[in-house]
């Protein structure tokens, strides 16, 4: 391609594609070329983030999802026209005008013009309350209308998704972000994500979805939109009706290559812009990227793919040769907090191919891979409710990796341990894509890590891009990292973050060292900057390992997670929970009663956990201290299911009730419940006691668990539930009670000083440097002369304990934190409704 001096571009379309084309534009130019970039935006707002679209109701603004803020375009000399865009191409005379008259030349055009959605020829769609999921614009829309059916009190509020895609479910968060109270996803198809996932996959998902509160209508014909000028509900080919007040049509994208066939460019029948493997339309002058672009005979509807033809152009326009490749189309999302994964053929079927299944219904967990007829190749697969083995699966399938004897293994695990049956990351070829979104491969990675000095995943970041559009890379460039120097022989130290150069462990002694008792002191002493939102809540928690005072005196409240600031766990909708400690389960009538009549006052959702206790939901933050009063007064303490502390010792009935029962489990439990309670660690704790060896309190999932022997208790470390569960692993066998106490506490200390933030046992086991047998001579043996040290620092915080609910309750000042309004704390006004939304972001918004 000829490249002169004083070349003119014009790119039209500022979206998340036309954006990083300028990125890669300025990145490539070199000294000695003359370029003039020109970009007409349509939207009002400079290129934003769509992939995590529906984190904006929940808890992001516009400013967060921005990819780069209006004036760095003039810093790199680009000249940005917004909310204008270009109605007419003039191509004999190579000039673009734009809505407001402006009438730009150029040399070469580049098409960004993306793609609206798509809305079906359904009777009504023209309705109030109906509308499409895919601007910033789109979601104020449907947020504003959200609160004026609020506000008018119509009954039930009722929202529904057309389309049962990737965008229809994240449409369907965002109703339940919304607070809806019943929210419908409607699907033409006889399952969800029919275009990624198998049937088997997506009745997994359904019923995790279900138990969100989602509504799932499969095999669903919407033959129209009914009600006057307002939706009143959908009406269906089959009879059926659905009643709603919201409807939020995600049925598909269209290419908008209107102004590209004004234009007289050849475009596809089905819509988009036909354009060859350089990207050139049928003008050599004109290129389209993006989903406006049909390449290949196909419209690609991601991000990654995108970029690379961003990237595609980019090169040419600065005079070298390249092309754009079919692509991956592999892709996983969290979905509503499920996780789901599809890769390579996810479809592929015998005898073509050998599939092997792991389905866990319990779990919500469901797993697909699909090999070659010979064992050798993985050839595609599906990943529902655990996609955490995606990446490695996903380069094993792209770069052909040959597959290890027994190909189960690599889903699910060497005979149920930890090993995927696979190399680790530095096993896989050069060439081998880690970041799709950027193309940055893991000889690239390699290279900024081994020879640039890049050495942690903010250094490659800012080098490489790797891990800055979907995110889904990280793990896997953290591993990289860690890999690369280990093969140098280079010790790693996994420092907190860029603000301390410190692990966690060096960092809680040397606060414990110069008694250092605010996050303000720490971070003047040992670290720089203003911190952030890693190392805020991981200094936070060493300060109450160490210190165990109130976690809202002082600047500690505003380092705390969102969850320990209200002191309660956030729920959908923006209310929040009360859960009161009920110690080994055991409660009395009295208390029950308490529980009743409190949430009949504040008309709250009641549930019994897997825990033995009773979670109370759907409390106001204003109402939290009301709450806890009442609650308090009936001598309850605060659970602590917000904070990363024990939540509960679960146990049978043991000797009290049970003829199998060999010691008091029920007493057992109470007592160490009462004893560790609120006490701050690395990551929450769960605990159990078993009366006998039938292990009726499961005490072997639990991260310290005990069960009654003849001769005494045999006490259990380092056990998992959850998605990878994980038996806990026997520490000492027939101690008595003295002496299992003795041991748990050197154990629960140990864990605390030494193990990562948000790392639960298990992990912190599997990483340790000699595992259970290092862990039994600390612990048991005392090789290392600690013991006393450590019954003594854990003494301390039994002694020091105090529930932080009362503590609130009898302190206005802390009590003033759970106000809705500053301005008129004691004011209950009637005419007031509120929105469904976070509570942090509705007391900002009257504010």
């Amino acid at each position: 391609m000829s490249v002169h001096t004083n070349t003119r571009i014009v790119v039209i379309g500022n979206g998340m594609v036309g954006y990083k084309f300028c990125e890669k534009f300025v990145a490539k130019e070199k000294k000695g070329q003359s370029f003039s970039l020109t970009v007409f935006g349509e939207e009002a707002r400079a290129a934003y983030d769509r992939v995590h679209l529906s984190s904006y109701l929940s808890c992001k603004t516009a400013d967060d999802l921005t990819l780069a803020p209006a004036d760095w375009y003039a810093q790199q000399g680009i000249q940005l026209y917004l909310g204008d865009p270009v109605v007419e191409i003039d191509r004999t005379s190579r000039e673009v005008r734009s809505h407001q008259g402006r009438i730009v030349a150029y040399d070469y055009l580049v098409l960004a013009t993306g793609s609206g959605a798509f809305v079906p020829p359904v009777a009504g769609v023209e309705k109030d309350g109906v509308f499409v999921y895919r601007t910033l614009e789109d979601l104020d829309l449907i947020q504003s209308y959200a609160h004026t059916v609020r506000q008018e009190g119509s009954g039930t509020f009722r929202g529904a998704v057309l389309g049962g895609g990737l965008l229809g479910l994240e449409a369907a968060k965002a109703l339940l972000d919304l607070g809806v109270d019943e929210a419908h996803v409607v699907e033409f198809a006889p399952r969800l994500m029919p275009r990624q996932i198998d049937d088997a996959g997506s009745q997994v998902l359904q019923r995790q979805l279900e138990s969100l509160g989602l509504s799932v209508h499969l095999n669903k014909n919407t033959q129209s939109i009914t009600g006057d000028a307002v939706i009143t509900g959908l009406q269906f080919a089959d009879g059926s009706h659905l009643n709603v007040n919201l409807l939020v049509i995600s049925a598909g994208i269209r290419p908008r290559d209107e102004l590209a066939r004004a234009a007289g460019l050849d475009t596809h029948p089905r819509g988009g812009i036909l354009v060859n493997e350089q990207l050139q339309t049928s003008d050599p002058a004109i290129f389209a990227v993006g989903e406006c672009a049909v390449v290949h005979q196909m419209v690609y509807g991601l991000v990654a793919p995108g970029y690379e033809m961003a990237e595609v152009v980019a090169t040419q326009l600065l005079g070298a040769t390249s092309q754009f490749k079919p692509f991956d189309m592999s892709t996983k999302l969290k979905l509503i907090g499920t996780d789901v994964g599809s890769f390579g053929d996810p479809f592929a079927s015998e005898p073509e191919c050998r599939t092997i299944v792991y389905e866990n219904k319990a779990k919500g967990i469901y797993k697909r891979i699909n090999i070659s007829a010979d064992g050798k190749q993985l050839l595609g697969g599906i990943l529902v409710g655990d996609a955490s083995q995606y990446n490695m699966l996903l380069q094993t399938c792209k770069n052909q990796t040959v597959l290890p004897p027994d190909p189960e293994d690599i889903i699910l695990g060497s005979r149920g341990g930890e090993e995927t049956g696979l190399g680790g990351v530095l096993s896989l070829p050069d060439e081998a894509l880690i970041c799709s979104c950027e193309a940055i491969t893991k000889g690239q990675l390699c290279h900024e890590i081994a020879n640039n000095g890049h050495t942690s995943v903010d250094a490659l970041k800012k080098a490489t891009k790797a891990c800055t559009g979907c995110g889904g890379c990280t793990a896997m460039v953290k591993d990289l990292v860690g890999a690369v120097l280990n093969q140098q022989g280079v010790y790693v130290r996994n420092t907190l973050c860029e603000h301390f150069e410190y692990t966690r462990q060096e960092l809680l002694d040397l606060v414990k060292m110069n008694h250092q008792k605010t996050y303000a002191a720490v971070l003047d002493a040992f670290g720089r900057g203003d911190g952030c939102e890693v190392c805020k809540p991981a200094v936070a928690s060493i300060l109450a390992s160490l210190w165990n005072e109130n976690i809202l005196r002082q600047d500690r409240a505003t380092i705390q997670d969102s969850n320990d600031r209200f002191l309660a766990n956030i729920q959908r909708g923006g209310t929040y929970s009360v859960v009161p400690r009920i110690p080994g389960g055991e409660i009395t009538p009295e208390k029950l009663i308490v529980i009743g009549q409190v949430a009949q006052k504040y008309g709250l959702y009641t549930k019994i956990t897997g825990g033995q206790r009773i979670d109370l939901f759907g409390a106001h933050v204003g109402d939290l201290p009301s709450i806890w009063e009442e609650l308090i007064r009936a001598g309850f303490e605060s659970g602590h299911a917000y904070g990363k502390s024990l939540r509960t010792v679960k146990s049978c009935v043991g000797t009290t009730w049970c003829r199998f029962g060999v010691q008091d489990s029920v007493s057992f439990a109470i007592e160490l419940e009462n004893r560790y309670k609120g006490i701050r660690a690395p990551h929450k704790l769960k605990s159990a006691v078993s009366g006998c060896t039938r292990e009726c309190a499961e005490a072997q999932s639990k991260d310290f668990g005990i069960i009654a022997t003849e001769k005494g208790w045999n006490v259990y470390v380092c056990g998992n539930g959850g998605i990878k569960p994980q038996h806990a692993q026997l520490l000492a066998s027939d101690v008595d009670k003295t002496t299992c106490i003795r041991l748990l506490d050197r154990f629960l200390m140990f864990y605390i000083k030494t193990a990562d933030p948000l790392t639960r046992t298990a992990t912190w086991l599997n990483k340790l440097e000699g595992g259970l047998n290092y862990l039994k001579a600390v612990v048991v043996d005392d090789v290392l002369g600690i013991a006393n040290q450590l019954e003594n620092e854990m003494q301390l915080l039994v002694d020091t304990y105090a529930c932080e609910w009362k503590e609130v309750v009898e302190t206005p000042e802390l009590r003033q934190r759970f106000t809705h309004f500053v301005n008129a704390p004691a004011v209950k006004d009637p005419t007031v409704q509120f929105a469904p939304m976070r509570d942090q972001i509705r007391a900002r918004e009257w504010a």
